[in-house]
């Protein structure tokens, strides 16, 4: 028999005063699009492929939002939201899923706490509601990646620049593009070295995107003046960024942003949102 808790994780997506829900014949409610994470699959993947599949929409994730924790039969369930961005196509006329979803719609978000069945996904709109007047609007995301695990140093007998990932360390890069794919990472900045840039090959290949080197974010090359530098052209940004740095880095890089230093592990990464220069939410995870 299973044990521990079932894990699923959803959006909560919000345009123009609407918000997206979906209805459930087999339990008659209302509620957000959701569902059951896969074998090895990470939250914000789920959040996003369940948006997909129940709704035909794709989102870009925003601000975390509290989890919903409730029981299930003998077992509890774990169910982790974000706010969603709609990206491209909103339509979801006619859209359904089997006998699981036979409709979705826009709903006002004056009818939409009426509509919903549970009251834990009333409170779930209520926090999503204070996170966008919190943030004044959509915020946009600033992910800082701790390189993925590399040969050891201390066998290392060229220039440190060149340290590839080990074994591990490629199979950790895997799995950290499906997190960056959830917050539609568009723009890839990393060190110039070489398990900075091996750590996002993988997403980089996935979504065909470029990656930007920068010297300032070595180990060898960043002072407080330089990070300081390359973090407010990061803020700049008009897209989803990446940027993926070394641990002696980050300490500067996380002061510049006025943010304790997390001590990220190797493939452990923190996402930054923001609006206008103000940072309203920080998340981490490990791949």
């Amino acid at each position: 028999m299973p044990s521990g808790p079932v894990l699923a994780a959803g959006a909560v997506a919000i345009r123009k005063g609407e918000v997206l829900l979906v209805h459930r014949p087999r339990y008659d409610d209302w509620s957000f699009p959701k569902g059951k994470r896969e074998r090895g699959e990470h939250a914000t993947a789920c959040a996003v492929r369940e948006v997909r599949e129940e709704t035909g929409l794709d989102v870009r994730l925003g601000q975390p939002l509290p989890r919903q924790e409730y029981p299930v039969g003998r077992r509890e369930k774990l169910v982790h939201y974000w706010l969603g961005h709609v990206v491209g196509d909103i339509e979801v006329a006619g859209h359904t899923v089997a006998d699981e979803i036979d409709r979705v719609a826009w709903v006002p978000l004056r009818q939409a706490a009426d509509l919903l069945t549970h009251a834990r996904d009333r409170a779930t709109l209520a926090d999503a509601l204070a996170a966008r007047a919190d943030a004044g609007g959509r915020t946009r995301s600033l992910v800082v990646l701790r390189h993925a695990q590399a040969r050891a140093r201390g066998g290392w007998r060229t220039d440190d620049r060149f340290r590839p990932l080990v074994l591990g360390g490629e199979k950790q890069a895997a799995r950290i593009a499906p997190v960056l794919a959830a917050y539609d990472v568009q723009r890839l900045v990393s060190s110039t070295s070489t398990r900075c840039i091996g750590t996002l090959l993988p997403y980089a290949d996935l979504t065909e995107r470029r990656i930007v080197t920068d010297d300032r974010l070595t180990e060898e090359g960043a002072t407080p003046e330089l990070v300081g530098r390359a973090v407010d052209r990061l803020l700049a940004a008009k897209a989803a960024t990446v940027v993926c740095s070394h641990r002696p880095v980050f300490p500067l890089l996380f002061a510049h942003l006025g943010l304790p230093d997390p001590s990220l592990n190797p493939g452990e990464l923190v996402v930054v949102h923001h609006r206008d220069g103000r940072i309203v939410a920080t998340e981490s995870h490990l791949p």
